[in-house]
Order: structure tokens, then C-alpha cells, then sequence
């Protein structure tokens, strides 16, 4: 492409404001931001950013279908909610309109095992309408492509075992009410873990109605499964809170959680598969004490055993990154609602974005 790789940016909060500049650093341009957020509606994105004004407002979500219709955007990055069916709106938007999406929802990362009906109703919509629509982000590479590139070094796979922490404060308010924190343990026994205290079978029915609430590993097992060549013939998920033994105050929800209270959770996938294969990972999302940090840990246990420790991740950087580096790949990948496991390899973008827009 022999231009600037143009971008709309959808949602503008505390990922975003890393993601515009990533996305200016790289040699693209932004030409649409758009919000719900009444404080932030008419901001230039360079104040949101945090330099100059560069000539783009974000704009309201209702007034988005218009704009995207003017202007000619290459890509939209919708960085908001973590749940598919709450960002439902704006991937049917791009879908109809035909505009490629690259999102930071966390679900989207492979939804074709946590609510396939609507992940279906997006993918028809943009085959027919000719663009490419996937989620992406930190677990791309850390969940993901990293653990795959370990077991391409290994010759036999009994297990692969996997455990990640983040700091539920770096990723605005949806993310940490989906980790139930500041609830109480009874809250969080009614409105969260109790969605796992079911039959397989109840849980299919949920899964069916587009109502389940997958944690981030339900996800990533499956991704991982898709790019392993791996059949699923279980998986279970539970979930258990994490609490602090001292109060502790989160700047997201603007409280102070109870010690005792739940600061987050932790949940747990084990995927049994008929290779023989089991994938066990865990995700523990929660505000963190002064004490606490960052941690990426996965073992592929078979001949060899394998174990691969990532301390201290910049997870909120490291997300922003992916999903710019993974620009390119979107736009030049095939129609449909793709997970990058389908998508190929992610690479360091050493030249401008459009340099590899086919």
C-alpha cells in the first residue's frame, strides 16, 4: 500500500490512549475515535493521548454508522468490553459496512466456544460483505503463539499447563465488575461462580443462548486447540474469588474492597481432548496489593518437559503492541470472523504498516 494504513479507533479509555500512539509511531493515521463516554465526546485524541490536538474529536457511538460511511477507513480497533455479545453493536457495524475489526475482547479471541451463534452471525455478515474481523491482545503471544512455538519443539505432548496474573486496575471498569471484584464472597458465589456449578449439558444450553461468561482461558483453550490441531472433548471451568487480608482500594471502581472481599478471581480451564492431550490453564485477574505483580507461566509436560516464565510483563503494552502489529494481518487475511490462530504467525512490524498491506 503506497499510503498511510488509516484507522478508526472505538472506545478511548485506558487502552486506547497506548494503542493511537502505537498506531502514529507506526506510520498509520487516525481518521475516526469514537466513545459513549460523555467526559471524553468531543476531546481531540491528541489530549487523550496526551500531546497536541491532531485535528480528530471523538465522536458519540450513535452518530459512528455516518462517519465510518464518509470517511475511508482501512481498519477499526475496537478496544471496550470484554464479553462479545457487549460489543455486539459495533462488530455488526463494521461487519455491515464491510470494515475490517481488530478488538481487545477478551472473548473474541476465539468465541467460537463461548457463544458460537453470534460469533457465526458476525462471520456470515462480513464473508459477505468482504472483511476480516478478530480479536487479539496480550494472550496472541503469551497465551498462544508462544506456547505453540514451544510445543513445535517437542516431541510427545501429555499436558500443557498454563498460569497468568494481571492487575484487573490497568483495564477500566468492565473488566474488573467481570472479575467480580469488590463483591462480596456471598455476591460472588451468586453472580459469578455459580455460572460454573452446572451439567455439561446446562452449560451447552447457556453457551447456545449466548448468555455464558467465559473466563479468558475457556478462550485461549480453544484457540490453542484450533492452532494445535487438537479435537475438544471436554472442557470445565471453575472459578474461585481471590481476596486481600487488608483493605485495599481500586482506583477503577473508585472503592475500597473489604478485606475479606473478593479483589478479583481466579478461574481455571482443564480441556481433555481426544489426541490425549489435556490443557489445564489458569487466569487470575484481581487488584493487586503493593505486593503483588505480573506473571506469565506455561509447561509443556511430555518428552522434553518444557517451562517457559515471563516476569513482570508490560501486559497492558504488550496488548496495545499486538494488536497494532497485527494490523497488516487483518486487512490482508481472508473474509470473515477469524481468530488469529487462523490468521498466521505475528511479527514484529520493523517498517511502516502499510509496507505490508498487500
Amino acid at each position: 500500500m503506497d499510503r498511510k494504513v488509516k484507522v478508526v479507533q472505538l472506545g478511548t479509555g485506558k487502552m486506547a490512549k497506548y494503542t493511537m500512539r502505537y498506531v502514529l509511531e507506526k506510520g498509520g493515521e487516525i481518521v475516526g475515535a469514537i466513545d459513549v463516554n460523555p467526559a471524553v465526546i468531543g476531546k481531540d485524541i491528541g489530549e487523550i493521548i496526551g500531546g497536541g490536538n491532531l485535528g480528530v474529536k471523538v465522536i458519540d457511538l450513535k452518530d459512528a454508522e455516518n462517519m465510518l460511511k464518509e470517511i475511508k477507513q482501512d481498519i477499526c480497533i475496537i478496544e471496550t468490553m470484554s464479553l462479545l455479545k457487549d460489543i455486539e453493536e459495533p462488530l455488526m457495524l463494521c461487519a455491515k459496512l464491510g470494515i475490517n475489526a481488530i478488538t481487545t475482547c477478551e472473548e473474541a479471541f476465539y468465541s467460537w466456544n463461548s457463544n458460537p451463534n453470534l460469533t457465526k452471525k458476525v462471520d456470515e455478515l462480513a464473508k459477505q460483505t468482504g472483511c476480516t474481523i478478530t480479536g487479539a491482545g496480550y494472550q496472541d503471544i503469551y497465551w498462544g503463539q508462544l506456547i505453540t512455538s514451544i510445543c513445535g519443539s517437542t516431541q510427545k505432548i501429555t499436558k500443557i499447563k498454563g498460569s497468568s496474573s494481571y492487575n484487573v486496575e490497568d483495564y477500566g471498569i468492565a473488566l474488573a465488575n467481570a472479575h467480580g471484584a469488590g463483591l462480596t464472597l456471598k455476591e460472588f458465589e451468586e453472580q459469578v461462580a455459580v455460572v460454573d456449578k452446572i451439567s455439561d449439558e446446562e452449560r451447552q444450553k447457556i453457551i447456545e443462548s449466548g448468555e455464558y461468561l467465559p473466563s479468558y482461558m475457556w478462550n485461549t483453550n480453544g484457540w490453542l486447540c484450533d492452532k494445535l490441531g487438537l479435537t475438544v472433548k471436554s472442557q470445565t471451568q471453575v472459578t474461585v474469588p481471590t481476596t486481600n487480608k487488608e483493605d485495599i482500594y481500586s482506583e477503577t471502581l473508585g472503592v475500597t474492597v473489604k478485606a475479606g472481599d473478593a479483589t478479583g478471581m481466579s478461574a481455571i480451564v482443564t480441556t481433555e481432548t481426544n489426541e490425549g492431550i489435556t490443557i489445564e490453564s489458569e487466569c487470575i485477574g484481581k487488584v493487586y496489593s503493593k505486593d503483588d505483580f505480573d506473571k506469565n507461566e506455561w509447561t509443556v509436560y511430555g518428552e522434553p518437559d518444557t517451562t517457559i516464565t515471563v516476569a513482570r510483563p508490560a501486559t497492558v503494552e504488550l496488548t496495545c503492541a499486538t494488536i497494532v502489529n497485527r494490523i497488516p494481518d487483518v486487512i490482508n487475511a481472508k473474509p470473515g470472523f477469524l481468530p488469529t490462530a487462523e490468521i498466521g504467525e505475528l511479527n514484529f512490524k520493523t517498517r511502516t504498516l502499510n509496507e505490508y498491506v498487500k
